[in-house]
């Protein structure tokens, strides 16, 4: 019996076959937690005893709150990089960037077995990569044992076909998906994409709809590498990291999506949950307060480069607060070599270092009672970003500096035509 992307790299990872249904004890090559996990991982680490890092690569990453905005959180980011001088763990502190781009700039590799304390890991899975998150003790034993248990998951394909419209971007697509099988759709599984589709869209695009399994309750997303993923590591100078690795075609699935994308609308998630989507002819002309482009989720140069396509010229609302916050430092270094930076201030967005930003509600555009945001962030739960009187529309790029320019919920096919 054939196996699926997932259970060849749980297997290569075990040292032998292993199927869904498993519980198994994996080695893992890459261990992350980030400021808000990380604290509690480190203490888990040392209550355990551990003082040695057995994790090939054991990273720390500062981004949720960078740069800190009270003592409380400053306190936690110093145990994190005390953390790193006593033990060799990996830092990137604040202005790096976001931990699940700076993860697919520089560390993970097709074949990888990659665990975070951050639900949004399974971004890397776009690389080939079994990526998922864990709790903050489990990432501590992965730490100090370099292996972590794990039940093997079965896996769900889908097939995306057909052309893509104009206007319809791989969040739309990712949303659309999210929309159909509910927020619960996937729990404890693998979604793995392929069809024209993934062929047609770009490595940077592949992440977007890997970032989001989670928000269907996945427990990673997976898609295999091709010559985009090698462009993409070449890009990096990580060529040599690249390998191939797919499922056999009698691998066993628990369910096949066959979907055509071809009349799709861009779409929106509304309050207060992911699965909550409409296409935009639904629910255009709803006025928002703020804008906010960037996150794990579409904070990268690609969707950058379309933001400013559509904002070229023009200036935002009034009435409106748009913050715009690249992924990673070597995104905002091309940014500012394509001017894209400079169109974003001149259309009168506020541009904010590498990081997390308003995404988690600790900092930079925490939003008053009863005001209305729409962000290609991930994730738009009562509260998230940080008050539960607000919220949150979830959306693509496109839609997002569209909806900037006019001060409420805009089709982007009005300016992109």
């Amino acid at each position: 019996m054939g196996k699926t992307i997932a259970e060849k790299i749980i297997s290569e990872h075990v040292g032998r076959d292993v199927n869904s249904g498993d519980i198994v004890v994996a080695k893992v090559d890459i261990a992350m937690v980030q400021d808000g996990t990380g604290p509690l991982a480190v203490d888990e680490f040392c209550t355990m005893g551990f003082d040695v890092l057995k994790a090939p690569n054991s990273i720390l990453f500062i981004d949720h709150a960078s740069p800190s905005p009270r003592k409380e959180l400053s306190n936690a980011q110093k145990k994190l990089r005390d953390f790193s001088k006593k033990t060799g763990a990996i830092l990137s502190d604040i202005g790096e960037g976001v931990s699940h781009q700076i993860l697919v700039e520089k560390y993970v590799k097709p074949g990888d077995l990659v665990v975070g304390a951050d639900s949004h890991t399974c971004t890397s899975g776009a690389l080939g990569a079994f990526a998922t998150g864990m709790g903050s003790t489990d990432v501590a034993l992965a730490f100090g044992l370099g292996k972590v248990w794990l039940k093997v998951p079965a896996s769900l394909k889908f097939v995306l076909n057909g052309k893509i419209p104009d206007g319809v971007f791989s969040k739309d697509i990712i949303l659309h998906i999210i929309g159909l099988i509910g927020a619960d759709g996937a729990n404890y599984k693998v979604m793995e994409f392929e069809g024209e589709v993934i062929e047609q869209i770009s490595q940077e695009a592949r992440f977007t709809i890997t970032n989001m399994a989670i928000e269907a309750g996945a427990k990673s997303g997976i898609i295999a590498p091709d010559e985009k993923t090698r462009a993409f590591l070449r890009a990096y100078g990580r060529e040599s990291d690249y390998r191939e690795i797919k499922s056999d075609p009698d691998a066993v699935y628990e369910k096949i999506y066959e979907i055509d994308v071809s009349n799709l609308e861009p779409a929106v998630a509304l309050p207060h949950t992911v699965d909550n989507t409409k296409s935009i002819s639904e629910v255009e002309g709803i006025k928002i307060d703020q804008v906010f482009i960037g996150t794990c989720t579409n904070g990268r140069l690609e969707d950058l480069r379309v933001a400013a396509s559509i904002l070229k010229g023009r200036e935002k609302h009034p009435d409106v607060r748009l913050i715009v916050i690249p992924a990673s430092k070597e995104v905002y270094l091309k940014a500012l070599e394509e001017g894209l930076i400079k169109i974003f201030v001149e259309s009168g967005a506020t541009v904010l270092a590498p990081g997390c930003g308003p995404c988690v509600g600790v900092h930079q555009g925490v939003l008053g009672d009863g005001e209305r945001v729409l962000s290609t962030q991930n994730r738009n739960f009562k509260g998230r970003m940080g008050n539960p009187k607000a919220e949150i529309f979830l959306a693509s790029p496109a839609t997002a500096a569209a909806s900037a320019i006019t001060g409420k919920i805009t089709d982007p096919r009005k300016f992109l035509a």
